[in-house]
């Protein structure tokens, strides 16, 4: 027997999958023993190769494993100890040696280098004596474990004594610088349960105890224990040319997102007691202090207890843990999934889903039986069934899978040593892998591996098996601190552009970022909720947009519980929310400025028709005399205004009425707000300057407004007009004013009022350009002085736009007067050749300006509202004189009389009226839908289809009218229109302009 064959058995050793790999690390094994400076390190090597166990050792090294060949090739000396020695003397000695040469080391870069030497020798000792039998599952994964204990307390030991010679820190006792120094390092996870993977990340919490620290810059302790925080991962895992020792992942600290790579004991405490999370409660389970002050840690640890081990759950919080579990893995079916690519980490019948069979009970029951509060997964099985909480069956089928999946887990790791649980995508990298775990071929280890999985899928499955499915498939795990690629798939299929943005904020809202995340109660709704929010968010015709302004919404509510609650108990609601998110920009924002108006949507009632003026006046009229003050006054008219505003733009949305049949709804709303307002801010304006008795202010309302065709973005055109004799000289007030400047300034006053943005945001936008003289003309006019500047001074252009006019409010005398002066105008004979060349040309100016042939743009489009509405508008100016039957602020009623008066011909009259409707209808849509241009060629399939149902209803489910029919529809109602247009004002214009 040689010293070989005394170490392991050569033939529990596996084949060597690549055997062109064997020979070339047979032949740099050779060369680099011919240039070894060790005698005795060389002369062993070439002894070792022609050993028939030793070579049979090294070419199950050299052809399975590039990372392990390059180990023992480039360190004779260490493989001569190792393999002469034996496995855990070359352990141990490697342990001994850095305990002794890096105690007291004071320079990084001699402590980084060191470490990573005996990282590589650890890493190399252990895959041997793992690959040849030698050592357990348990064995390999604790030598690991302890390596990386050694390596952080070393370094600890370092970065403190430079902390402490910079005079950052006052050392207890300085040649053992942890002792006291207030510095906790929890190991997490694996590392914690000392259950690391051949290639693991070590996950790390780091802490400091701001009552235990000493220091004599009390102001910088955070700033040191960051800045320690950082030098230690430094230290672990930057890449130098003798590699690396460990990456290091310090995310699962509370709330990683937002807080620094160190935190203070009283900062944990506090997130701990008020927002951890079920699964840190989980993650918690296996946390253990490996380095630096190890008292204080422990300490922290029973501070924990109670958070972790709960004495009584209440039912919330076991379907919290049930929503965990199912969102891990939310539907079954892996037995379809192939060996090749899969993950023996996170996929289905995976590592995990063993972890996580063990955690969920153990989270459940450990509360009550301290028996249960093991950290290993073995360990904890086993606990399990000590306690009658699972059958020994199970605990042996899962325990053995564990140990067959980790030893694939390994050898997937240990070719080149990357942190990776994803078997090969190849047939060529399976048989590979299939060798390296000891198999004669490909086939027997699939036919093992899909074995364990589905065994393993099948305890997993019936666990909390008569727990409610969530609705939807697909993984969606939000637990922990990174992107679970099952769950960024699921993302993705669901229609959403960026999943791992939504992820990220999904793990925001769970670590109670937002006020309304911030109780348990509401955390534990949200996990129940997720995947039905994020299908109906997914469903919108823009994910990634609705997403984020539900976040926006979300985080702008006070608080969570209630309306979670409401959308838990009424699904339709949330699909109603998502659904607002998505498609409508102008209702998001003021739901969320005040989620509060989704209420009204339960009521009875709610998608019934929208309520008459006098309903509304009544309403609002109510509401009103609870107004304390004039910023009540302003507060209540927004909130009711926008709760109309949702009211409309929810009916359009759900195709209960759409753009055309809202107008007058909205115009009402608009109508009844600034007759509100008026006398009010008269009122607070009269305080100081007084009033003119009997005289007041009208409020003169033109375009869509003036027209009764307000859409959800509409601003307000808008005249004031006053009535006050000039002998009556200044207002009665103790700031007295004249006439004029007394109403500009209250017309400021007014137009604040309603512009001012509040809490409850702004009422309108209003825009005074139509006034006399436009902006050059002061903001308020006198009826005297308007009446006289549309007599002889007005242009056409402004007379066609005061056939929209519309008084609105004021004193009863000067609305009559105001009415009369109006009309009269409108009925005055004009000349008619030349109004037809001003219609004419005012046309060709706007089609100079702002031209379009996007058929989507319906106000400038040819044959869109402008055109339709200048006809109207054209024919009312030259015969409102003879047939003043004719005048309406509605362009369609003024066509329609038209028609009726024989002024027009009655199928022109129709064809221009249905383009109105449609140009309305679409515009209604999109107004509530899109902000800024809509591009048919970029819109989501979602929201073509929701035009189509807003422009014609009746050919939304004819399933040969795609959006091309639409468009193609639209276009012919334009080119009518636009070709009437073109017959009763261009061509009429043009002969007028080859006479003259």
């Amino acid at each position: 027997m040689t010293a070989a064959d005394a170490l392991f058995d050569p033939t529990s050793l596996p084949k060597p999958a690549d055997p062109n790999a064997t020979s070339l690390g047979l032949e740099r094994w050779a060369e680099q023993a011919a240039r070894c400076p060790d005698a005795e390190a060389a002369a062993f090597a070439r002894a070792y190769a022609e050993d028939p166990a030793g070579r049979r050792l090294l070419e199950a090294v050299f052809g399975n494993s590039p990372f392990l060949t390059q180990a023992m090739v480039m360190d004779l000396p260490f493989a001569r100890r190792m393999l002469t020695e034996g496995w855990d003397a070359g352990f141990d000695a490697e342990l001994r040696a850095i305990r002794a040469e890096l105690a007291g080391e004071r320079d990084m870069a001699r402590l980084m280098a060191r470490l990573r030497v005996a990282k590589r020798r650890v890493s190399l000792v252990t895959a041997l004596a793992d690959m040849a039998g030698a050592w357990d599952l348990a064995r390999v994964t604790g030598a690991l474990s302890t390596f990386a204990e050694d390596a952080l307390r070393l370094s600890c030991n370092h970065l403190l004594s430079k902390a402490a010679a910079g005079g950052a820190l006052i050392l207890p006792e300085p040649e053992r610088p942890s002792v006291g120094s207030g510095l906790i390092i929890l190991a997490m996870g694996k590392f914690g349960a000392r259950e690391l993977n051949y290639s693991s990340d070590i996950d790390l919490i780091v802490l400091y105890d701001d009552h235990v620290v000493q220091t004599t810059q009390p102001d910088n302790m955070a700033r040191t224990f960051v800045r320690l925080a950082r030098d230690l991962v430094r230290i672990m895992e930057e890449r130098t040319r003798d590699g690396y020792v460990f990456r290091t992942d310090l995310r699962l600290r509370p709330d990683p997102g937002a807080t620094p790579l160190a935190v203070s004991i009283s900062a944990a405490e506090s997130y701990y007691g008020s927002l951890g999370q079920n699964w840190e409660r989980a993650a918690m389970i296996k946390a253990r202090a490996v380095a630096g002050d190890l008292e204080a840690g422990a300490h922290f640890l029973r501070f924990l207890v109670p958070f972790v081990w709960r004495r009584s759950l209440d039912f919330a919080a076991i379907q919290d843990i049930h929503s965990i579990k199912r969102q891990i893995n939310a539907h079954r079916g892996y037995r379809t999934t192939a060996v090749n690519g899969h993950n023996v980490k996170l996929g289905r019948g995976g590592i995990r889903e063993i972890e996580f069979f063990a955690q969920t009970q153990q989270l459940i029951f450990g509360g009550r039986d301290p028996t249960l509060r093991t950290s290993g997964t073995v360990e904890s099985l086993l606990a399990l069934v000590a306690a009658g909480r699972i059958e020994r069956s199970v605990a042996d089928d899962l325990i053995r899978a564990y140990g067959f999946l980790r030893k694939v887990e390994h050898r997937v790791q240990m070719r080149d040593d990357r942190q990776t649980h994803t078997l090969p995508a190849d047939d060529a990298g399976i048989a590979a892998l299939a060798a390296f775990m000891g198999y004669d071929a490909a086939e027997p280890f699939r036919a093992d591996l899909l074995g364990t999985l589905a065994l393993v899928e099948d305890h997993y499955a019936a666990l909390f098996e008569e727990a409610p499915p969530l609705a939807g498939a697909g993984n969606l795990v939000f637990t922990g601190t990174e992107d679970d690629p099952d769950t960024l798939a699921t993302l993705r299929a669901m229609g959403f552009g960026n999943p791992s943005s939504v992820a990220a904020a999904v793990r925001a809202w769970h670590h109670g970022r937002y006020r309304a995340t911030r109780s348990t109660r509401a955390r534990e709704l949200l996990t129940e909720l997720a995947p039905t929010l994020l299908r109906a968010l997914g469903d919108t015709a823009n994910p990634d947009d609705a997403f984020n302004r539900f976040d926006e919404f979300l985080a702008r509510l006070p608080a969570g519980v209630q309306l979670f609650s409401m959308f838990y108990s009424n699904p339709n609601l949330l699909n109603l929310v998502a659904e607002i998110m998505g498609s409508a920009p102008r209702l998001a924002g003021v739901l969320s400025r005040n989620p509060n108006r989704l209420d009204a949507v339960l009521t009875p009632g709610f998608f019934d028709a929208l309520p008459s003026r006098g309903a509304l006046a009544e309403q609002l009229g109510l509401l009103l005399r609870q107004a304390r003050d004039f910023e009540d006054v302003l507060n209540i008219t927004r909130r009711w205004t926008n709760d109309q505003i949702v009211w409309a733009g929810i009916h359009i949305l759900r195709n209960i009425t759409d753009g055309e049949r809202c107008g007058p709804f909205l115009s009402d709303v608009a109508d009844l707000g600034l007759a509100a307002l008026e006398p009010r801010v008269t009122e607070e304006f009269a305080r100081r300057h007084g009033r003119f008795d009997g005289h007041g202010v009208a409020i003169l309302a033109l375009g869509k407004l003036g027209s009764r065709q307000m859409t959800l973005r509409s601003d307000l055109d808008l005249i004031m007009v006053y009535d006050v004799p000039p002998d009556l000289g200044t207002s009665d007030g103790e700031k007295p004013l004249a006439p004029n400047e007394y109403f500009i300034r209250l017309t400021q006053r007014m137009i604040n009022a309603v512009t001012a943005p509040t809490g409850e945001g702004r009422l309108y936008d209003v825009d005074m350009r139509l006034r006399p003289s436009g902006n050059a003309g002061p903001l308020a006019i006198s009826l005297e002085s308007f009446a006289r500047y549309q007599a002889n001074d007005a242009w056409t252009w402004e007379h066609m736009a005061l056939t929209r006019a519309r008084v609105i409010h004021g004193p009863p005398g000067l609305v009559e007067r105001l009415e009369a002066a109006v009309r009269g105008v409108l009925t005055r004979p004009r000349d008619p050749d030349k109004l037809l060349r001003d219609v004419s040309e005012m046309r060709a100016r706007i089609d100079k300006e702002f031209g379009t042939t996007d058929i989507w743009d319906v106000k400038y489009v040819r044959g869109g509202t402008i055109d339709v509405e200048f006809v109207a508008q054209y024919l009312m100016l030259r015969h409102a004189a003879e047939h003043p039957e004719i005048l309406s602020g509605d362009a369609a009623a003024a066509l329609r009389a038209a028609a009726r008066a024989g002024l027009l011909d009655g199928r022109v009259a129709d064809d221009l009226c249905a383009a109105l409707s449609l140009w309305r209808r679409i515009q209604g849509f999109l107004r509530l839908t899109t902000e800024g241009r809509f591009v048919a060629e970029k819109a989501p399939a979602g929201l073509r289809q929701a035009l189509i149902r807003a422009a014609f209803p009746e050919s939304a489910d004819d399933a040969g009218f795609g959006f091309d029919a639409l468009e193609a529809k639209a276009r012919g109602i334009a080119a009518r229109a636009h070709r009437h247009f073109v017959d009763l004002v261009d061509e009429p214009a043009a002969r007028l302009a080859d006479l003259g």
